[in-house]
Parts: C-alpha cells; sequence; structure tokens
C-alpha cells in the first residue's frame, strides 16, 4: 500500500464510506521469516492461542478496534469461492471488464484471482476516464488483497472479495475487523501443516499484538 499510495481526491469519500481506510496506514512491511516461523510454532489451533513460555496469550476481537481501527460489530460477510464463471460475472458486473478481459486475467492466475499489478493498472484507468465507483472498487479490491486478504503468493487477491465492494454506502457496515480476525486464525492453523511453507493473511495482526 505503501506504493500504490492513497486513493485520488475524487474517490476519497468513496473510500471512507467503505470504512476500510485505517488499512492504508496501518500496515507494516516486514519479511522477519523467522518471527513468523517463530508465531507458527507457538500456535495451538485446538485453543486458538499461542502458548509462549511466559503463558497462554490470543489475538482477540478486543484487540481488533485499536491496533486496526476497523468494526468488529455490524453484518458477516460470508466469503464462498468462486467457480471461474461466477468470478468473471462479478469482474464484468462490478469492474465492467469485457468478459474476455476477465477470463484471460484468470487464466493467466490460474483461479478466481485477479493480479494486484492488473488492479492498479485498471484504477489508473478508470481514474483518468472520470468512473469514480469503478476506481473505488479497484483501488478496495486491491487494499483487501494487501492487507486483510493477503494469500501466500502476494501478489493476488480473490475475486470473491469484490462482492463487499458491491454497494460501497454498505461496506462500512461490514465487521472488517471480525473477518479479520477469522482469517488469520485460519491461515495459521492452515500454517501448522506440514505441507505449507507459508502464513498468508494480515501479518500486521502478528506483528503489532
Amino acid at each position: 500500500m505503501v506504493k500504490f499510495g492513497r486513493p485520488a481526491l475524487e474517490i476519497e469519500g468513496l473510500v471512507a464510506a467503505s470504512g476500510l481506510c485505517p488499512l492504508i496506514t496501518c500496515s507494516l512491511d516486514t519479511n522477519d521469516r523467522e518471527l513468523m516461523s517463530a508465531f507458527v510454532e507457538c500456535w495451538l489451533k485446538e485453543t486458538r492461542s499461542f502458548h509462549f513460555p511466559v503463558g497462554e496469550v490470543t489475538i482477540t476481537l478486543d484487540d481488533i478496534t485499536p491496533l486496526l481501527h476497523l468494526p468488529i460489530v455490524g453484518a458477516l460477510h460470508s466469503f464462498e469461492l468462486l467457480h471461474v464463471d461466477d468470478a468473471v460475472d462479478m469482474l464484468v458486473e462490478l469492474l465492467e471488464v469485457s468478459a474476455a478481459k476477465a477470463r484471460a486475467e484468470m487464466i493467466q492466475c490460474h483461479g478466481s484471482y485477479v493480479r494486484l499489478s492488473w488492479l492498479s493498472n485498471m484504477y489508473e484507468m478508470e481514474i483518468k476516464a472520470c468512473h469514480w465507483i469503478i476506481a473505488a472498487r479497484a483501488y478496495l479490491l486491491h487494499l483487501l488483497g494487501s492487507t486483510l486478504f493477503a494469500n501466500k503468493m502476494a501478489t493476488l487477491v480473490h475475486v470473491v472479495f469484490l462482492d463487499a465492494l458491491c454497494d460501497l454506502t454498505r461496506s462500512e457496515g461490514y465487521a472488517w475487523g471480525a473477518a479479520a480476525l477469522v482469517h488469520m486464525y485460519d491461515n495459521l492453523n492452515d500454517a501448522l501443516k506440514s505441507t505449507v511453507r507459508q502464513l498468508a493473511g494480515y501479518i500486521t495482526l502478528l506483528q503489532v499484538s
């Protein structure tokens, strides 16, 4: 997000209405793999807590508001994985790209994903074309893919999260903080598997907690 920067003045209001603005400035960039490995090694999925020599600790919803300044109460959006055809339809409807362009992007990403670089380019084009709603959705999907729902690739974001940006006036009503915590728990559980070598999710939560 440091590289992507703040939204253009013309869409600041739309981005602010989503309730996700705090994510623009509260993310940390780190390559400390040893620190992340230490967290995973101390994680016990049965209790969803870290077992340190000093005792058992965990990240709770009470930590989310002061750390991320995101709402922890509100509607809970169900982000179910999309079939490629459904993801194409969502991109066509909400980002107004052609079906051919949407499908070509997902072929390159090997699934219902788009590249963050693709979104960045789209954002710039939509700003120049004065398509403010589309530009805001592209910016916010990039923001979610860079923060709350970052994956192991660190360059892709799943199209399903675009569904929560359909009506930007309602996006603020989602419990984004709760979603971030659940996503981090799930990724910590996944990281315990012997076949998994990377930790996905919003690493900032671990760093600042």
